[in-house]
């Protein structure tokens, strides 16, 4: 057996009569200082007090006992330590985070994490301070100098803060900058600060005076320390990203590191809405490589916001930023909600915790009926629901929880549908009591075992504790309060608990809460209170020896009331962001009622389609809606949401195009020099690569002499070409330029200095550089190179160009073109497919090559992905020729620009015409000839490049023409040319015959050079099936003698057909007809039109229809009918005289249409039609005018209430009349003054309103077809002035109409009520100014007493109220409305019974009310923004109407309000 070294003492302790003593023996763990003597403060061990109470479960004893176990070998000690070791720390590192496991990512106090770096710079210089902290909630940074808070408004400093980066910025520094700098940070949990210092020194001096000399080196302000900085450039970013839930996503950053030192590796964060995330579960991070990537294996709504990488360096950082877009996954039943987000755990205790979350957004969805809270133990999939029937609010307190035992929690939304996916369940917690660590404390054992026990657990005599203080509620809801408090001062070692008392404010009865479950620390949540009450509660400590006196009450909590969702977020405006993302903003709303957040919905404007823009509520009052149709239009709306749901929808925005929102333009570049004199300079340059969304239409230059080294403007005016003559200079001197781009957004950055130009004339004989190059139609092997001329041709004239290439990088050139071309274009050809080349052009004269133009941007040599080549033909349909080029990229702004040899056509007098539909642009040669040909081409203009070009031949164009011609004139084949047939009744067929021919065909008969109307008399049909087209002649007589032609169009092929008849010939034709017509009168003949129907206008300007009809029996049977609907006239048709009429009374428009009549019996039917539209409707109108005017009379006045009417009366008139109203020489047209119409009986002109401009000579011509009848008055002078007097006294009659005062209504004409009752006779009265009111009773005035009271309520609600009335109160009680512009009597029949008598049968008699007349002279009240017309004197003295009254016209313009 081996020797007992060393001994180790395990200890159990347990108290008689008492719960199971909880105590743990705990080896010292190596390295790491958990564990001291005295109260244990550490606070990780929730799992391993939860060990020891399970442990503790059914050991009892009498009395106090040791058990020890002694273990005797060091062998054997150091194998349990291991063991003992490993099992303490897998409790740890398992269970412990589950104790206030949300809190520890959720309520933290400022840390900087990037501290601020001290830094020396030199004065009008720029300097940029950075750091980092991080904290909840998000700290607010404020910055200080030498202790006094920066002023931001002076504009010197200019302060950031996005993601937790705060920067601070001095544009230009000043030597009074030098200063120490504070940053502090702080938020609810405490700040944080760090300091930096700044100097300051003279440009190009070694030492400068620094009051911060003296700064210990530890603060990095002196000039010597140096640092690496790293430059990061990203190459390739994640964008905005749409999924759904249940996607895996993952976003990356490829990124170039320069340096790239092993030692000094950025760190890559990743941000969520400006919170930081770590690994876990959801979230898998990598870095490294060069590569930065963050994975999110499957995503939920709560995922969903702004990610932004930040690659943190000692140098600064690169940040990135995009928004992740997560919509509703498919739901389990069609039509059920969005799962609800963002689960949160609050107040978490022994047995109860409070679990909150946020509404889904139900824009498609039916609303949100109530949630259902489910909760799974950990280590289990056992989920199980904890409320029964839904709740509406997105709060729930979940009790019943197993004491130490760690559970998830989630949330599914439920509306009439079914019930939504579940959300993403929540971190786990633990339900424990909050201060449970607070009572731990470590007992040293004099070996390397120390025992952990609770103060509470070990054996003392003592007393019944203090009473506890300060008790009140930290958290109040609607049902349910947080109740906190300060526990008594406790020294025993007896364990404490306390209880809990309610009542209801003023019923003075207190009640114990917890008499199951005793409270241990000093907070604890109060349940199933009722809404909206008052409560006071106290709190009592008890230990075994007993129970301490209660505490003073608590002030009055009231339980928060049910407040309902957020009124609607106020005005949302929409502004442009990029071509597809819109920034929303919007007003909060006026009740936020405990606000969470906000909805966005967009729509494309006319459709009805909402769409959600966020699927997680947005806390600011800003968001940024990604993923637009760029050129679409949307509305946008807004939702506030709470715990109890959403509100109403906000108005819709204002609808706004989706495009890119203008930015400055970025800096021309490769600025070149053209020409010289000596003393002015010929300059161009390249337009910025980016305009920032709107045109560069204007340019300004600055030039420096090198000997001055001071720049100055150049041009005051802007430029707005790229091309400039720069005058006044110094001949010799030595310049340099700079260029500003300038767009509707304004004026971009200047762009780099030009090289050194010398002030020098040229003198050179060959030709300057040509410049301005532009590429078109980039293909794999080749491309099309454009310029223009040089400025400086040198000794002779520019006879031609060479264009040389050379590979990017490379210095060897070749030559395009062997020899020089005299055009401004070439195609280089045998290009490597995918390779970049740069270009030159150098032009040449008689003396030689002169110097090349500036290098081009490089171009790569690769067609755009689509590119579709130019097609050359010839139209089907219209034969014109044609070129047509579809583009493979298309923007908003793009235009088609075609050109021809490569300068632009502008000349479109020919019938060259451009269409353009869609993507394809088509140019058109509407009178194609031999000279349309050539090369053209076509650039479709703000894309990448998208152009094509083709070269038509001689040859080509010359098939082209023919086939052009052929199908604009074709031909139609005939079968049969025209001829006739004698048919029944003496009628003639005239037909040709087609080859074929369309349903559409057209086609018209002559008859000498006539045409002839597709009517009775001539009938015209045709048969597509046969091409047989005919037309029948009813009347063959004597007059048809001649030459008969069809012209026929199908389509655009056409053809015509003609028939001679004459002499011999004519004469045999129409002697077949009469016989034919005399055979069938005497074989056949039934009921027939004898006259067919025509138009018959009266003297009277009656206009009916006529016909005749014969050979009538008794039998036979007349009918009228117009566009197949029969009309029954007023007086029947009268078949005996044989003449049948249809009056069209007041002919006018409504009487357009086709009529028929018809005779018929048993022998037949016969019918006739008349069309009465177009130029037979207009012969109507003509015949009508011509009687209305030869009828009119001489013009008269009528006045009216709103103006003067000049009349005209005539026999007829209608609108449709050719009738025209002047003033002296003047045309006079409809408008608000002037109501042009009349009626039936005469035309009018009435003037609103009359000034004295409306005085004249007034003039009404009437026109028909062959003369104008005119009519003229003077109105002016007496005239006019009576009838303006006129006019002002019907004005103000119906203006004292209008506003004298009224009864509107509320008294009944018969009252009957029993004696002893209260008689409340109430009515509305109006009038303007408010009208008097008086009452009496059988004729004679009531006056107001204690049994009459007399009342008018706001000049509108008028009554007499007799109180006990009497019967002596019966009788006819009148009331008497009146102002200044008359009034009105009413009378009210009251009828008084007495109690138990039969209610009088009273029936109520209308009673005509009274008008009580206006007091003279009627004041009408000036606006004060309108100047009145001035109005005769005369107008004091009415005067009688000059003519008798006419009726008011009925065709008149809306009258001035």
């Amino acid at each position: 057996m081996r020797r007992r070294q060393h001994s180790l003492w395990v200890i159990f302790c347990f108290h008689q009569r008492v719960a199971p003593k909880r105590v743990e023996v705990v080896p010292p763990l190596l390295g790491s200082p958990v564990i001291s003597q005295g109260p244990l403060k550490f606070s990780n061990m929730a799992a391993t007090v939860a060990a020891h109470k399970h442990l503790s479960h059914g050991c009892r004893s009498s009395e106090s006992k040791y058990v020890v176990k002694e273990y005797s070998s060091s062998e054997e000690i150091a194998e349990y330590k291991h063991h003992f070791t490993k099992t303490i720390q897998d409790v740890l590192h398992k269970k412990m985070p589950e104790k206030h496991i949300r809190e520890g990512s959720m309520i933290r106090g400022p840390s900087f994490t990037v501290r601020l770096r001290s830094h020396t710079v030199f004065e009008n210089t720029p300097i940029k301070l950075f750091c980092t902290v991080h904290g909840y909630p998000t700290p607010i940074v404020k910055w200080y100098k030498d202790d006094v808070l920066l002023d931001l408004s002076s504009g010197k400093y200019l302060v950031d803060g996005n993601a937790g980066v705060n920067t601070l910025l001095i544009s230009k520094c000043a030597i009074a900058d030098t200063a120490m700098y504070t940053a502090v940070a702080s938020n609810s949990h405490g700040q944080a600060s760090s300091q930096a210092s700044i100097i300051v020194k003279k440009f190009k001096e070694e030492e400068a005076s620094c009051p911060y000399a003296w700064t210990p080196y530890e603060f990095a302000i002196l000039p010597e320390i140096k640092y690496t900085k790293i430059t990061i450039t990203f190459l390739e970013t994640f964008k905005v990203t749409f999924a759904k839930e249940g996607d895996s996503v993952t976003m990356a950053c490829k990124m170039t590191i320069s340096p790239n030192l092993a030692n000094l590796q950025p760190e890559a964060l990743w941000y969520r809405d400006e919170h930081l995330l770590k690994e876990s579960k959801w979230v898998k991070m990598e870095s490294g490589g060069g590569v930065a990537k963050l994975t999110l294996p499957q995503l939920y709504k709560d995922d969903e916001g702004v990610y932004t990488l930040r690659m943190v360096t000692k140098g600064g950082d690169a940040v990135h930023s995009a928004y992740l877009s997560v919509e509703d996954g498919p739901p389990p039943v069609p039509q059920a909600p969005g799962a609800p987000m963002d689960i949160k755990i609050h107040d978490a205790n022994r047995d109860y915790v409070i679990v909150s979350w946020k509404p889904p957004n139900t824009t498609t969805e039916g609303p949100i009926i109530g949630y259902f809270v489910d909760r799974c133990e950990v280590g289990t999939e056992n989920w199980t629901q904890c409320n029964d029937s839904p709740i509406k609010i997105c709060k729930y307190p979940v009790s019943g929880l197993f004491e130490g035992h760690s559970y998830y929690f989630r949330v599914r939304a439920v509306n009439s549908h079914g019930i939504s996916r579940p959300s993403r369940m929540s971190e786990p917690i633990a339900a424990l009591d909050p201060t449970e660590f607070d009572r731990l404390q470590v007992t040293k054992l004099g070996g390397k075992l120390d025992v952990v026990t609770y103060i509470d657990d070990l054996e003392a005599e003592g007393k019944a504790p203090g009473v506890p203080s300060n008790i009140h509620a930290s958290e109040a809801d609607r049902t349910y309060v947080v109740l906190s408090w300060t526990p008594p001062a406790y020294h025993d070692r007896a364990p404490m608990w306390y209880y809990i008392e309610k009542t209801l404010v003023g019923s003075g009865a207190w009640q114990r809460v917890n008499t199951q479950v005793p409270v241990r620390s000093p907070r604890y949540a109060v349940f199933d209170l009722a809404e909206g009450k008052e409560y006071q509660f106290r709190a009592l400590s008890a230990n075994m020896y007993g129970t301490s006196a209660p505490s003073e009450p608590s002030k009055p909590i009231q339980t928060q009331e049910l407040k309902g969702v957020p009124s609607a977020p106020g005005q949302v405006v929409a502004t442009r962001e990029t071509d597809t993302s819109v920034l929303i903003q919007w007003a909060p709303p006026k009740e936020p009622n405990n606000l969470i957040g906000y909805y966005i919905d967009s729509c494309v404007k006319g459709s009805k389609d909402w769409a959600s823009a966020n699927h997680k509520p947005n806390k600011k009052t800003k968001f940024v809606v990604q993923g637009l149709t760029t050129g679409e239009t949307y509305v946008f709306r807004v939702q506030a949401i709470n715990e109890l749901g959403l509100s109403d929808e906000s108005q819709e925005s204002a609808p706004i195009l989706v495009r890119a929102a203008l930015k400055t333009p970025s800096a021309p570049y490769d600025i070149c020099l053209l020409s010289c004199d000596g003393t002015s300079m010929v300059l161009n340059w390249k337009r910025p690569l980016k305009s920032g969304g709107a045109k560069v239409s204007e340019y300004y230059i600055d030039k420096s002499n090198l000997a001055k080294n001071v720049w100055q403007e150049v041009n005051i005016p802007p430029i707005t070409e790229r091309i400039y003559k720069v005058e006044n200079l110094t001949a010799g001197a030595s310049y340099k330029f700079r260029i500003y781009g300038q767009s509707l957004a304004g004026l971009g950055a200047a762009s780099k200095p030009s090289s050194t130009f010398q002030c020098t004339a040229w003198k050179m004989a060959e030709p300057g550089p040509p410049y301005d190059m532009t590429f078109c139609e980039i293909r794999d092997t080749s491309l099309v190179v454009e310029w223009k001329a040089p400025v400086y041709t040198g000794a002779s004239a520019v006879t031609g160009y060479v264009v040389e290439f050379a590979k990017s990088g490379s210095s060897t050139w070749t030559a395009a073109n062997e020899k020089a071309v005299n055009h401004r274009y070439v195609k280089v050809s045998g290009l490597e497919a995918g390779a970049s080349y740069v270009f030159r052009v150098r032009a040449e004269n008689a003396e030689g090559l002169g110097t090349p133009s500036g290098p081009s941007d490089p171009v790569i040599a690769k067609a755009l992905p689509g590119t579709q080549e130019m097609k050359c033909g010839v139209d089907e349909n219209t034969g014109d020729v044609y070129l047509s080029f579809e583009s493979c990229q298309m923007t908003e702004k793009t235009e088609f620009v075609w050109k021809k040899s490569y300068k632009q056509i502008t000349d479109f007098s020919k019938g060259v015409v451009v269409k353009t539909q869609g993507s394809t642009s088509t140019l058109l040669f509407k009178n194609p000839d031999k000279e349309d040909v050539g090369t053209f081409s076509v650039v479709a203009t703000h894309t990448d490049g998208a152009s094509a070009s083709y070269k038509i031949s001689a040859e080509e164009m010359q098939k082209m023409l023919a086939l052009s011609y052929d199908i604009r004139n074709p031909i139609i084949p005939m079968k049969a040319e025209m001829a006739y047939k004698i048919l029944e009744r003496g009628r003639v067929r005239f037909w040709v015959q087609a080859e074929s021919i369309s349903s559409a065909v057209t086609y018209k008969f002559f008859a000498n050079n006539k045409e002839l109307a597709n009517c009775q008399e001539t009938k015209m049909s045709h048969d597509a099936a046969t091409g047989v087209i005919e037309m029948i002649w009813d009347h063959f007589t004597e007059e048809s003698e001649g030459t008969f032609t069809v012209q026929i169009q199908d389509g655009k092929a056409k053809a015509q057909s003609s028939l001679v008849l004459i002499g011999d010939a004519f004469k045999a034709a129409l002697a077949e007809a009469e016989y034919q017509r005399k055979e069938y009168i005497r074989v056949k003949e039934g009921p027939h039109f004898s006259e067919f129907l025509s138009v018959h206008v009266g003297d009277d300007c009656s206009v009916s229809l006529v016909c005749k009809v014969a050979n009538l029996k008794k039998e036979s049977v007349f009918h009228w009918s117009k566009d197949g609907a029969e009309i029954v006239p007023d007086v029947p048709a009268d078949l005996t005289s044989g003449v049948c009429k249809l009056p069209l009374a007041l002919f006018s428009k409504k009487n357009v249409g086709v009529y028929k009549a018809s005779i018929s019996d048993d022998r037949g039917k016969d019918e006739s039609h008349i069309n009465i539209s177009g130029e037979a409707f207009d012969n109507v109108i003509n015949d009508l005018t011509r009687l209305a005017g030869s009828s009119a009379a001489e013009l008269n006045v009528h006045s009216t209430a709103e103006g003067i009417m000049l009349q005209c009366r005539m026999k007829y008139y209608t609108e449709e009349m050719k009738i025209q109203w002047l003033q002296k020489d003047t045309k006079l047209s409809a408008s608000e003054r002037l109501r042009i119409g009349g009626t039936p009986a005469m035309a009018s002109l009435e003037i609103v309103e009359p000034v004295d401009k409306d005085k004249g000579v007034y003039h009404i011509q009437i026109t028909d077809a062959e003369k104008t009848y005119t009519r003229t008055m003077d109105f002016s002078g007496q005239l006019y002035d009576n009838a303006y007097a006129e006019f002002q006294r019907l004005k103000a009659e119906a203006y004292a109409e209008k506003n004298r005062g009224k009864v509107c209504g509320g008294l009944p004409d018969v009252v009957t009520i029993m004696e002893k009752k209260t008689l409340s006779l109430t009515c509305t009265v109006c009038g303007d100014p408010k009208p008097q009111v008086s009452w009496c009773k059988n004729d004679q005035e009531v006056e107001p007493g204690d049994q009459y009271v007399i009342s008018i309520d706001s000049g509108k609600f008028a009554s007499l109220t007799i109180k006990g009335v009497s019967m002596e109160d019966s009788g006819k009680y009148t009331m008497t409305v009146q102002n200044k512009y008359g009034g009105e009597t009413v009378d009210v029949i009251v009828s008084v019974y007495k109690h138990g008598d039969k209610i009088p049968d009273m029936k109520p008699v209308p009673m005509a009310r009274r008008i009580l007349p206006p007091v003279l002279p009627i004041v009408i009240p000036t606006p004060k923004s309108a100047t009145p017309s001035p109005a005769p004197q005369s107008a004091k003295s009415p005067t009688p109407p000059i003519s008798p009254k006419s009726p008011t016209p009925g065709r008149s313009t809306p009258r001035r309000k």
